[in-house]
Formats: structure tokens, C-alpha cells, sequence
């Protein structure tokens, strides 16, 4: 069997040549789609957190919007109540918290994770899902068990109370 030793050469030339025609948007011309955005910020004036907590925001007295998508004192309250448990993803923009699993130092052979959905940019309590996984060790096996929907409902109720706070604590600057 005969290798083509210039197979590999080749192709890197050929997918070279085909991308000769693209044209990469300029600087001048990405401003010009988005007027709003300096090129000094990556998100717009004052950055990606402007607004959220070191100063006033737009929607100061209700909503707390901001740049990040969502409710900024829903997604601080979000953080804060979660922080016990190891952070695995946030999505500031989609809204979305993922947790790591996390073992209470009193019950080892149990565990949970927990995902936090921002459904909007009002503070309201229709605005924040909680979705809580709960596995249990049986035989050295970690196997999935069911969470109690008043957990659930207690872990919304308080991010709305964190989100409520940070608002009051913002208002009173």
C-alpha cells in the first residue's frame, strides 16, 4: 500500500484557499450594526456589570435590569443562595445557574444539585425556577431519589427574599 505523503499539505492548502474570499468584519462596520457599543466596553457603557450594583441602574425602582439579560437582584440573589453549593455554570445572559453536586457534611451518602433559571427582568416571584436533583448512595451506587416540592419552593422563596434585600440595600445608596 502506497501513503500519498502530500495529502495533508494539500488539504491544508486547499481549506486555505477557500477561505481567501471571507471577509472579516472591520471595526468600523461592527460599530455600525452596534452603535451603542464603545469599543472600549464589552458590553456597552460602564461594562458588563454596569448598573447591577455599584451604582443606580436604568430601571432603579423595580425592575434592576442590566446589561447581563435579567433581573440583576434575582441573579445576586440566585449567587448568594446558592453559594454553599460548588458552582458548575452561569450564563449571566440566558439566565441560568448550575450547581455542582454538593454532600451536607451530615448526611455523606446524599447529595444535590441544583439548577436556577432567571425567567425575566422584573422581580417577581413567577420570575425564578429552582429544578433540585437529589441522589442518594445505596450499595456504593449513587442513585436518583425524589426532592420534596416544599424545598424547592423554599430555596424560591429565598431568592426572592436575597433579591428583595439587594434591591431595598441598592435604593437606600
Amino acid at each position: 500500500m502506497t501513503r500519498c505523503k502530500h495529502l495533508p499539505p494539500l488539504a491544508a492548502v486547499l481549506l486555505l484557499a477557500g477561505c481567501a474570499g471571507a471577509q472579516l468584519p472591520s471595526d468600523a462596520s461592527y460599530h455600525a450594526r452596534a452603535p451603542d457599543m464603545p469599543a472600549t466596553s464589552m458590553a456597552g457603557p460602564g461594562g458588563l456589570f454596569s448598573g447591577v450594583f455599584g451604582g443606580r441602574s436604568k430601571n432603579h425602582g423595580g425592575g434592576g435590569t442590566s446589561p447581563i439579560g435579567v433581573n440583576a437582584y434575582l441573579w445576586r440573589g440566585a449567587l448568594d443562595t446558592l453559594s454553599f453549593m460548588p458552582l458548575a455554570s452561569a450564563d449571566p445572559f440566558g439566565g441560568i445557574i448550575i450547581t455542582d453536586w454538593y454532600s451536607p457534611p451530615n448526611t455523606p451518602d446524599e447529595r444535590f444539585k441544583a439548577t436556577a433559571y432567571i425567567l425575566g427582568q422584573e422581580l417577581r416571584a413567577d420570575a425564578i425556577k429552582v429544578t433540585l436533583f437529589r441522589q442518594v448512595r445505596q450499595n456504593g451506587e449513587w442513585m436518583d431519589a425524589s426532592v420534596s416540592p416544599d424545598t424547592v419552593g423554599d430555596i424560591e422563596n429565598k431568592i426572592l427574599d436575597r433579591a428583595r434585600q439587594l434591591r431595598v440595600e441598592t435604593a437606600s445608596r
